[in-house]
């Protein structure tokens, strides 16, 4: 009661920052002059808390990338940014993240630019309704959520080492996730049943299993990095629930006084990307790795989601499919 009591106030935790925190406001202590060196790509950035985060970074000074399945979309995200922030310096690249051959396509690009990268936002996110399977078979939910920013991250790691030894800037990851991984129980979470649900397909669990694994890959992710002593960080982030679409067009199935609880429990969309930008440029956050951050404070995570054997198989199981997926069988 304490803590929804203070959410709903929104008082300020020990970062100093709390739950009405806008992105901007997380973000407003940094010029434009000691960011113009730094790159971010942020995946999801065509709507959204994603927009929203690249529109903040690309204030700050940060060069955006903006992978995008959509172009259209982008090049409309990037007319709006670019007309607030004259100088954004915005950069779009094609991709699909659902799928490893256009993962590994998009980064092959990215990397012939010869940018630097600082700054990883693994922000897209998809809810399927009805179960799907992406082009290499597997369920969308977790192929997108989970495995192509497992993917991208791995494709992209060596560049950010490179970049933070080059620069002595630490690299920084930012795994975004929800609140909803802690509904997942350990004898629902099986690595072969994440990757092909046969039956009793739930959308809800899919997309909750999916971010415990962004919870997961960020734990045993920062492990992996801090034994080989590269200078970059991996947290993952609850933005908040944020206000959208689907809440407003749900309005006349409730009552308005419950309509009005509920909407005070909602983010608007720049204080969904708070979090985010907070612990992507936030200097509090230099050096802190592998933690869970909801309203720019660090928080706590499901029992599950803390649970080191766990994150070791899941990131074991995922390297094993991804080696198989993307090197050809030898005759």
């Amino acid at each position: 009661m304490k803590a929804t009591l203070k959410y709903l106030a929104g008082i300020a935790g020990p970062s100093g920052y709390g739950s009405k925190t806008t992105a901007e406001q997380a973000t407003r202590d940094f010029s434009n002059s000691s960011n113009s060196h730094l790159t971010a790509i942020i995946t999801g950035a065509t709507s959204g808390i994603g927009a929203e985060t690249a529109r903040v970074l690309a204030k700050r000074g940060v060069r955006i990338v903006i992978p995008a399945r959509d172009l259209k979309k982008a090049e409309i995200v990037k007319e709006f940014i670019q007309k607030e922030s004259p100088m954004a310096e915005i950069v779009l690249l094609e991709i699909d993240l659902s799928s490893f051959a256009s993962i590994q396509r998009f980064c092959a690009e990215f990397l012939s630019l010869e940018l630097p990268l600082h700054i990883l936002i693994n922000n897209a996110g998809k809810f399927s309704q009805k179960l799907e399977f992406s082009e290499d078979k597997i369920e969308m939910t977790f192929a997108t959520n989970y495995l192509g920013h497992f993917l991208l991250t791995e494709l992209l790691l060596e560049k950010m080492v490179e970049t933070a030894k080059a620069t002595g800037i630490q690299g920084r990851i930012v795994n975004v996730t929800s609140v909803v991984h802690n509904w997942v129980k350990r004898d629902q979470f099986r690595f072969c049943k994440l990757l092909n649900p046969k039956k009793y397909y739930n959308g809800t669990r899919a997309y909750a299993q999916s971010k415990l694994a962004n919870i997961l890959h960020a734990k045993e992710f920062s492990r992996q990095l801090k034994a080989r002593n590269a200078n970059v960080a991996i947290n993952a982030v609850h933005p908040g629930i944020v206000k959208t679409g689907i809440i407003r067009d749900h309005k006349g199935f409730i009552t308005d006084s419950l309509y009005f609880m509920a909407s005070k429990l909602l983010k608007s969309t720049s204080q969904g990307a708070a979090t985010t930008c907070y612990v992507a440029l936030n200097p509090q956050t230099e050096g802190v790795s592998g933690k869970y951050f909801a309203d720019c404070n660090e928080s706590h995570c499901s029992v599950l989601a803390n649970d080191e054997t766990v994150a070791h198989k899941l990131w074991k199981g995922t390297r094993v499919l991804i080696h198989r997926r993307l090197l050809p069988p030898v005759n």
